[in-house]
């Protein structure tokens, strides 16, 4: 069932929160941006980030600028409470984040800076707002295009003990100062650029029709489902494509920000369980099921009409590019089983972002749609 008309937009109310940087070789003005925010910052990255020279560069960059430098690399994929407090052990004194890497590290970052000004521990922060006192300046610099965090006001943390995912929203979160060099994309695999670029894709579409999307996060939901959409198949052709990964990035980002004001649906809360329980990573997750829900969601005469002319070609288009990168693979690849349906339909119920699904879904829906992706 409906709520609204697919044409009814909510009201809002945007403030843009994070200054972006945009350019080939954008990395070099970390020092003079930085300068003007601390002068002991902490890099938060991760040791793939070290290995291919991109922390010691931003290091350089901070140093000559008159900055003092420390480096946390502990930074983990899907990092939990456990790994927040050995950052924010790393960053005493600190009074600048400089979180690199991918999705992960500008997690990690923000929730060590909620623990740092504000006290207290993660589970204090989950929900929206809950931060009271202001927190340090953070620099969020995307080595992939995929997440969108870097312009996004929520740390998406897990529970150490019951690995429970705590979203943690609060504008005062957010980067000051977003660096997008598509130079930094140069050296991730074929494979994470495949799994991040789908992913990205994923927020273009999703945001386009949430039931809180606003007249503006439907324009960054567009802008980027046309960049990524456009770009993503040039990169897997020709990886060393600085143009179309400079795109990718934009594309990434824009959708980060439409997440921001539209938050993200069904397909999300179907790949989250397939995850945890499967290892299938996060963003072949997302592209696999995600076609289902368009078509699920298209039984609402018109939802899709403000971002896709036909619904159905947009299902194709996006298997089309799913298959271009190596990821479309059915869910019985990763030992899915019709048995282990109903427990994934209750969990991807039970997920935060079903709410938002354009249309009202159930797990009974979800098993359907699982069934389909089998």
């Amino acid at each position: 069932m409906q709520n609204t008309s697919p044409h009814d937009l909510s009201a809002f109310d945007w403030q843009l929160r994070t200054r972006l940087v945009v350019g080939a070789g954008a990395l070099a003005r970390l020092g003079e941006l930085a300068a003007g925010l601390g002068q002991r910052a902490l890099v938060v990255t991760d040791s793939g980030i070290v290995a291919a020279g991109h922390a010691a560069r931003a290091c350089d960059f901070l140093r000559t600028a008159g900055l003092s430098v420390a480096v946390f690399d502990g930074v983990r994929e899907n990092p939990t409470t456990g790994d927040v407090a050995r950052c924010v052990e790393a960053a005493r004194g600190a009074d600048i984040l400089i979180g690199i890497g991918g999705g992960s590290s500008m997690d990690t970052a923000k929730g060590a800076n909620f623990i740092l000004t504000n006290g207290g521990e993660m589970r204090d922060y989950w929900g929206v707002g809950k931060a009271t006192k202001p927190m340090l300046p953070l620099i969020a610099i995307p080595t992939t295009a995929g997440t969108g965090s870097e312009c996004q006001s929520a740390a998406l943390i897990a529970d150490e003990t019951t690995h429970q995912k705590m979203a943690c929203l609060d504008p005062k979160a957010a980067a000051r100062i977003a660096i997008l060099d598509p130079v930094l994309t140069l050296s991730q695999p074929l494979r994470v650029t495949a799994c991040t670029g789908i992913d990205a894709l994923a927020h273009a579409v999703e945001t386009a029709v949430t039931r809180k999307r606003t007249a503006l996060s439907t324009l960054f939901s567009r802008e980027a489902f046309r960049l990524c959409a456009t770009a993503l198949p040039q990169v897997l052709a020709d990886p060393a494509d600085l143009a179309a990964r400079g795109r990718m990035q934009l594309g990434a980002a824009y959708a980060g920000l439409a997440i921001e004001y539209s938050m993200l649906g069904a397909a999300h809360s179907m790949a989250n369980p397939l995850t945890a329980h499967h290892g299938v990573v996060h963003g072949q997750a997302v592209g696999i099921v995600l076609p289902w829900v368009v078509r699920f969601n298209a039984q609402l005469p018109g939802i899709y009409d403000d971002f896709h002319p036909d619904a159905e070609e947009l299902a194709a288009t996006i298997e089309r590019i799913l298959a271009l990168s190596g990821l479309a693979q059915p869910l019985r690849t990763f030992g899915v089983t019709l048995e282990n349906i109903p427990a994934l339909a209750e969990e991807a119920a039970r997920q935060w972002t079903a709410s938002f699904n354009p249309r009202t879904i159930a797990a009974a829906d979800f098993a359907r749609l699982y069934e389909s992706a089998l």
